[in-house]
């Protein structure tokens, strides 16, 4: 091996293998330049520590969905990575004047971690392969399969068991006395001592041949996430997960058009991260659209957006319309998604255009209607916005009182009978805890929520308008609602257009008066009540923990095969149990109300609702737990379809309410 030709030939075919992956991420990055100039500045060096290196949203995926496997294969791949690096800075640092680190206590401590951090490495590629043929033998299974599959996983079985095999040939070809480090290497090469450096270097060459094969590789098969997966998030957009990117009447004097009909009207980010997909299936797994039957699939349709920037087709009519308004935007893709595609920014920017193309009709256009006309996503006066008040004295900001906190009620707080059993009960209970408080009453309009998801960016607009003006005039500072969605609008979306607000979601707000003792804490009974997340609390706004709060005060985690039980309650009496379904917290499972299918018609056989209901009673609770009016009247649907038995549905302001009679 010390012969020139040989390092030559090594050298040449290295450089040439380097340059070639380079070559073809070049002409592939002309489809990503094709879109729209990216206008954010973005922490990279933190992105991709946290994200490309940490792995985080892997970290944060369900043990079924293969991350402790894919955790191996990374951080495996990872470490013999920096094996390799190590090991070549120590070899031509002669060359720069500096003395060869690779010896001593160091060189032992790097044979011995890295020899074993290259088993895990080995592991998860065997653990990957074992999954894949279960996975092509399930009809049912989310993941996407190629031939060229089959010889990505190989290469990189190949790189690690040849790496092995190449250590032992050294070890058994020229023993060291320190050769015993190298814990892996030593015990493979007792097998084969004595063996001749012919041989050795013929066994060099494979593992060489080997390694050629993995970078040519890298452009034309999904382990090219390794290179666009870490673009990826290097270039994610500093932005909270409920926000949606405004639209101006300049951009749209420019282009003419609002939203999206083709490819090329996406961020230059967006699509790469599309060609970072990796058809994982993650995103499929978690919709809940998908998941009732629907023909919304996540994942296809990233491969499909991505197929229009190369022929140029209709961005809606290659996903269709049907699987675009079947989107909840429960954010449950954006959430599972290892990679950090936006999943629904991409749909909700293709159903602006439907909706500026007037391509939406039905009971989702009959809101829009009355939403423009009537300032109330139901379409009630203004006027019905204060009849909830009826009998409790409630502070009107009109008649110049003065308060710490704003109570939004949104439309549905105002209108659905159930929900306004929720508002009622939150107004008491400020009241009673001594809570300085106003309302806007028929002043207040609908945020504009569910118009801006359905697509409607500048109703929205006019909605967020009419607020301003009210807010402004008031001076508001501090919002609390019992809606998640208004919190989501009113804490995300409006600081895009005014100043910021301190928003409250009525949980987090009643919690905190708990903690202080000016509120005391509700009884579930032991496994007696489950509860419900809203996507747009948990998921989007990360609160989970103060809903349970209002409930109990320490939290204890059991889990088993069939749920998992959520322990709540002070270490003396042990009695308060909150019976929880497998999907909770940030992965809850949606109701089905969001991104505008509140309104819109639903098939009896394919609604969310009813595979959330069925998940909540299969825990063995006889009361159901809420906090958004939206998830309210969803599963009260729900719980009639698939229950005969009684069963209490609740908003845990009522709960608490009770506790505080």
């Amino acid at each position: 091996m010390d012969s020139p030709l040989w390092k030559g030939a090594f050298y040449v075919g290295t450089f040439l293998c380097l340059a070639y992956i380079g070559w073809v991420f070049w002409r592939r990055s002309r489809l990503w330049m094709k879109g729209k100039p990216v206008t954010w500045k973005s922490d990279w060096v933190a992105n991709v520590v946290k994200y490309a290196v940490g792995q985080k949203k892997v970290q944060g995926s369900r043990p079924r969905s293969g991350a402790p496997m894919h955790l191996m294969l990374f951080w495996g791949f990872l470490a013999l990575f920096l094996a390799t690096t190590l090991l070549a800075l120590a070899t031509y640092a002669p060359l720069v004047g500096i003395e060869n680190f690779h010896r001593g206590r160091y060189y032992l401590v790097y044979e011995t971690a890295f020899d074993v951090l290259g088993l895990f490495y080995v592991a998860g590629v065997v653990w990957a392969i074992v999954r894949r043929a279960k996975a092509v033998r399930d009809p049912k299974s989310a993941i996407s399969h190629q031939p060229s599959d089959w010889w990505a996983l190989t290469v990189l079985l190949m790189l690690g068991v040849t790496g092995y095999l190449l250590e032992a040939a050294r070890i058994a070809a020229d023993p060291k006395e320190w050769d015993v480090a190298s814990v892996v290497g030593y015990a493979l090469a007792q097998p084969i001592s004595e063996l001749s450096p012919t041989v050795y270097v013929g066994i060099w060459w494979f593992h060489v041949l080997w390694v050629w094969a993995f970078f040519v590789s890298i452009p034309h098969m999904r382990i090219k996430h390794l290179v666009t997966a870490t673009l990826t998030a290097a270039g994610k957009p500093d932005t909270h997960i409920g926000r949606l990117e405004p639209i101006t009447m300049e951009q749209v004097e420019q282009s003419g058009k609002i939203g999206v009909d083709v490819a090329t009207e996406f961020s230059r980010w967006h699509l790469l991260s599309l060609d970072a997909c990796m058809s994982c299936g993650r995103c499929t797994e978690v919709c809940p659209a998908n998941g009732a039957g629907k023909t919304l699939d996540p994942k296809k349709v990233v491969a499909d957006i991505f197929q229009t920037l190369r022929t140029g087709d209709n961005v809606p009519a290659a996903v269709t319309a049907e699987a675009l308004w079947a989107c909840t935007t429960c954010n449950a893709c954006v959430e599972a998604c290892p990679v950090l595609i936006p999943h629904v920014s991409l749909i909700v920017d293709a159903r602006r255009n439907l909706v500026a193309e007037g391509k939406l009709s039905g009971t989702g256009a009959v809101m829009l209607r009355q939403v423009g006309g009537t300032g109330h996503a139901w379409g009630q006066p203004q006027s019905s916005r204060e009849e909830w008040m009826k009998g409790l004295d409630v502070p009107l900001c009109r008649d110049g009182v003065e308060f710490e906190y704003l109570l939004w009620v949104g439309c549905a707080g105002a209108t659905d009978p159930g929900a306004v059993k929720t508002t009622r009960a939150v107004a008491r209970l400020l009241k009673r805890a001594g809570v300085s408080f106003a309302c806007l009453g028929s002043e207040e309009s609908c945020t504009g929520d569910p118009a801006r998801r359905v697509g409607d960016e500048f109703l929205f607009q006019e909605q967020l308008g009419k607020n301003q003006s009210v807010l402004e005039r008031y001076g508001v500072k501090k919002i609390v609602t019992a809606c998640p969605h208004c919190m989501n609008t009113l804490r995300n979306e409006y600081p895009d257009f005014m100043e910021r607000a301190e928003v409250f979601h009525h949980t987090e707000l009643l919690n905190q008066l708990v903690q202080d003792g000016r509120l005391v804490a509700a009884d579930p009974g032991d496994g007696k009540t489950t509860y419900h997340d809203p996507c747009y609390l948990a998921r989007v706004n990360g609160a989970s923990d103060a809903p349970r709060g209002l409930v109990g005060d320490e939290t204890h985690m059991d889990t088993d095969k069939s749920a998992i039980v959520h322990a709540l309650g002070r270490p003396s009496d042990g009695a308060r149990r909150l019976a929880e379904p497998e999907h909770h917290g940030r992965k809850t499972l949606c109701c089905g109300a969001g991104g505008g299918r509140m309104w819109m018609d639903e098939e009896p056989d394919k609604r969310p609702s009813s595979r959330r209901v069925k998940e909540l009673l299969g825990t063995g609770a006889k009361q159901v737990a809420v906090a958004c009016p939206f998830c309210r009247i969803m599963l009260d649907a729900g719980i009639k379809q698939e229950s005969g038995e009684e069963v209490r549905l609740v908003d845990l302001a009522e709960m608490l309410e009770e506790a505080n009679r």
